[in-house]
Formats: structure tokens, sequence, C-alpha cells
């Protein structure tokens, strides 16, 4: 995989917690499902993607996640060959884009794009699998897919979530090698999304790469080996969740206290930050053991004493606070 970007300086990142992680000489690019290089693409005066590197290893599930604008619905229509880059090169299984698809071996649900009205499930299905040369087993399809039961319910009068399904089905009717997902669990409700999700699970474990894009943080910390964060068209950080909470999150030691000076607070051991909102205080640092034996032998008076880590939510916000918020796509005029 490829080593942790940390943000500038501005950003508060702490260099000292980051744990770059670099390739051995033994991986080479048969392992790799995608390598994109330098990759960019140019609206006009719009630079949407600048110059991004990334490598994802066969078997490996990431999610990619960024504010509006952060350039990640871009990076997947010329990763899947929809758009071409304006410079840099873009490799799918070893192939360029547009052979990986037409070989089968890719399969993308993407946020647009209607289905037919009118046809059932189940013949949409027969239709997309006589297509494939080496389809899936239609009741191995909706098994995996959670369409038991619908095959004869008209496309146009599935809910939002069921028509998801039906998308992800079609996505893996040739049981892909490399499956791409673009904010998948769009328009499920919370049941339904945890359904998907375990089906994804199953799915993946079977050695299938998998590369989803979401704006629901706690999908891509539940499920992802491997998280990418992309800011103006860049990434900013890879790793695992934890690997990424280490570096960028750090922990809160948080309490309450009638007599806390913030300037003394900010002197204690591995404290980062200071928050104080009447008698409640929080602490930023990065090691909380540390700071709570400093708070301890401070001899200043407090209780409720609360210790949390941080959250995939903190690091995101560490890393592109100052974009839009995580909740939101790239997708139309914001590239």
């Amino acid at each position: 995989m490829i080593a942790l970007r940390e943000q500038p300086a501005a950003s508060g990142a702490p260099e000292r917690d980051a744990e770059p992680r670099t390739r051995t000489a033994a991986i080479t690019a048969a392992d790799d499902a995608v390598r994109l290089e330098a990759l960019t693409k140019d609206f006009g005066s719009l630079r949407a993607v600048d110059h991004l590197d990334l490598t994802i290893r066969r078997g490996e599930t990431v999610a990619l996640l960024g504010p509006n604008g952060a350039g990640k619905t871009t990076t997947i229509a010329m990763l899947l060959g929809l758009l071409a880059p304006t410079s840099g090169t873009a490799s799918v299984l070893g192939m360029p884009p547009t052979q990986a698809i037409q070989s089968g071996h890719v399969g993308a649900m993407l946020q647009e794009g209607s289905l037919m009205p009118g046809v059932r499930v189940g013949e949409l299905l027969d239709y997309a699998l006589s297509l494939r040369s080496s389809p899936l087993r239609r009741a191995q399809l909706i098994t995996t897919a959670g369409l038991t039961g619908l095959e004869r319910r008209r496309i146009d009068r599935l809910s939002g979530g069921q028509t998801q399904r039906v998308r992800f089905a079609l996505a893996i009717a040739s049981a892909p090698e490399l499956l791409v997902l673009d904010e998948p669990t769009a328009a499920m409700d919370v049941e339904a999304r945890h359904d998907f999700w375990a089906n994804m699970h199953a799915y993946a474990s079977t050695g299938h790469t998998v590369l989803f894009a979401t704006h629901y943080l706690e999908e891509a910390e539940a499920f992802a080996s491997r998280v990418v964060i992309v800011a103006h068209g860049r990434v900013v950080a890879d790793g695992s969740v934890a690997q990424l909470k280490r570096a960028f999150g750090g922990q809160t030691v948080r309490f309450r206290s009638a007599e806390c000076q913030p300037q003394a607070l900010a002197r204690l051991a591995e404290v980062r930050a200071v928050e104080q909102d009447g008698d409640l205080v929080t602490l930023k640092t990065s090691d909380a053991d540390a700071t709570v034996r400093a708070v301890i032998a401070s001899g200043i008076g407090w209780h409720d004493l609360e210790v949390r880590s941080a959250s995939l939510d903190d690091v995101f916000m560490t890393l592109v606070g100052g974009n839009d918020a995580a909740g939101s796509t790239d997708s139309g005029g914001n590239q």
C-alpha cells in the first residue's frame, strides 16, 4: 500500500504519530488491482483531480472519502474509462481501464443511470446474466444482492433501497475481480444499509477487490480494510482506520472543573489543544494516559472524567474540516 499522506503543518496533523507503510520489493504490478499515477483531470480552468497517486492491491476493500468537490467521482470515472484524464495514467488489473471493463473483470455501481421501467427484476437479471461470459448462478446472484422475493416485482415499483440492490446485482453479475461502488447505500434506510453491507462483506470475503466511495463514515470504519481520504483532488491520507486514528485523531480527556486555567492546562503532558465551556473542560491529547496522570498530579479539583479515542469523523475533520461536510458527493458540477 502507499504510505500515509500527511497534511501540511497548518492542518495540525502531527508528523510524529504517522506510521508510514511502504511496498516491499517482492510486490509487483501483478498484485495491483488499480494503479493511478499522477492522474489529473481539468474541466476548463477547474482542476478536479490533481496529480493523484493511488495503488490498490488485489483483495483489498478500500473506502474512498472526501468532501464535496474533492474529486472522488471524477477519479472513479477515469478509473472506469468513462472520462479520459488530462494527464497521468490509469491501470486496472494490469490493463487500460476500457480494456478491463470490456473483459468483464470489473463491475461498477454508479450514482447515475436509470433502469428499464416496466421490466421485472428477474427479467432484468436474466438479461444481464445472458451478456456475461462467466456469470454468477442466478440463485446466487439473487441471494447475494438481497433480492429474494422481488424477482417478479417491476423495476418502477421498487423502493429506493430495493433499486440500489438491483444496481448491486447488475454490478456483480459477472463475478468481477474488481467491484467499484459510488455511494452504494444512497436512498437506503438503516435496515437496508445493514443488509447491503452484510451481503457486500460476504462478497468481498471471497477474495474480490472492492473500492467504494461513501459519505457515511461509519460504513468506511466498519467495512474497509483501508481508508483513502481525498481533498482538492489529491490523496491526503491513506491507511487502516487504526493507523489514521493514531496519526491524525489523537484522544480526548474530558472532565468538569470550576478552577481550571486554560493556559495551565495547555502545559500538561501531551496536550495539543484545550477547550472550555463553562466548567466542562476538553483536552485533546496524543497520549491520554500521560495527560490523565498530569491532571491528577496538578492538584486541580475535577469530576466526571471521561477518556475517548478519536473516531474516523475526528480524523476526517482534522484533515478536511475546512471543506464541505463528508455527507456530500462530488458529482455533477462538483467534480
